[in-house]
């Protein structure tokens, strides 16, 4: 009786000490699972910062692709070539005597674009730099944008390759989304990363953002505020560029030494110069547009337009 008491006892302990064993391996293996994925965690950047610097490298692959096409394609508006929305350098400037006079058209139905402003605080140092380089080269045969007009372009809810004709109604009930939108934005804080040549003759400032909202956010949020818009945009969704000026013609008034240059070793020898000057300079954007262009082009051409303007809403504390 003694044995068999002691036989059970002992069946009983064995199966005791198997399952805390068991239990034991379970968590283990757990804990180590639990380690190694706190651990990847810590080690991986979070959503926001990843996709931050992943826009950032998107935008500085763009610039540097789009700055290597004038040596590629060459200096096409020099031959009166495209430019880059599929319209002719004829089709928006006339040249006459040294004047440059551009050529308004009214857009049917009107483009509506959604922009983002940069004060004159920022845009008119910007300007005067543009000027004090290239006039004395190009005189007249140049288009400088109107500093009080320098913008982002974000998001079409119509444009010129793609209307989406609206009524009165429609466009009140884009302008409130519009304006949702804005304020939700929080300040943008930007660098002027790059000047660059296009070979249609645009001299653009490329921009990188430092801190707040960015492009890809905000083109996003415009894209759902505006489910009617053209699926097709003009402009690649991270890009944050402006317009400074259009070249309309060859250099003129060379040095000696200049003369002996061709066309394309001036315009990047302008270009460095524009860089050595400006690039680098800081700004904060804090403003969205949505405007009606009557004409076409006309935020670039100084044309008709109405223009609806909205602060960000977001605050940075």
């Amino acid at each position: 009786m003694a044995r068999g008491i002691i036989k059970n006892w002992w069946n009983h302990s064995v199966k005791i000490a198997a399952i805390w064993s068991i239990c034991a391996v379970i968590f283990f293996g757990l804990f180590q699972m639990a380690l190694r994925n706190s651990s990847s965690n810590s080690s991986r950047p979070t959503d926001s910062t990843g996709s931050a610097i992943a826009n950032a490298e998107q935008r500085s692959i763009l610039y540097t692709k789009l700055a290597k096409e004038l040596d590629e394609k060459g200096a096409v508006f020099l031959k009166q070539g495209q430019t880059s929305q599929s319209l002719s350098l004829s089709d928006l400037f006339t040249l006459k005597d040294g004047t440059v006079t551009p050529v308004l058209k009214a857009a049917d139905p009107p483009v509506r674009a959604n922009v983002l402003h940069l004060s004159t605080e920022f845009s008119v140092p910007i300007s005067e730099a543009v000027k004090n380089i290239l006039l004395p080269y190009f005189k007249k045969a140049i288009w400088f944008q109107n500093s009080s007009m320098y913008h982002f372009s974000m998001f079409h809810a119509s444009h010129h390759i793609a209307p989406v004709p609206a009524t009165e109604t429609e466009i009140e009930a884009e302008v409130h989304a519009v304006e949702s939108v804005s304020k939700s934005i929080c300040p943008m804080h930007i660098v002027l990363d790059r000047i660059i040549l296009t070979p249609t003759g645009v001299l653009l400032g490329c921009w990188q953002v430092v801190s707040g909202a960015d492009p890809v956010t905000i083109r996003a949020k415009l894209k759902d505020a505006l489910p009617h818009a053209p699926q097709k945009q003009l402009y690649n969704e991270a890009m944050l560029h402006t317009s400074f000026a259009r070249l309309l013609g060859p250099p003129k008034k060379l040095s000696e030494e200049e003369n002996k240059m061709s066309d394309l070793q001036i315009f990047h020898d302008l270009v460095k110069r524009l860089n050595n000057k400006i690039a680098g300079l800081k700004a904060t954007v804090s403003e969205l547009w949505y405007v009606e262009e009557y004409d076409l082009l006309a935020l670039a051409l100084n044309g008709k337009m109405k223009i609806r303007k909205f602060n960000f809403g977001c605050s940075e504390a």
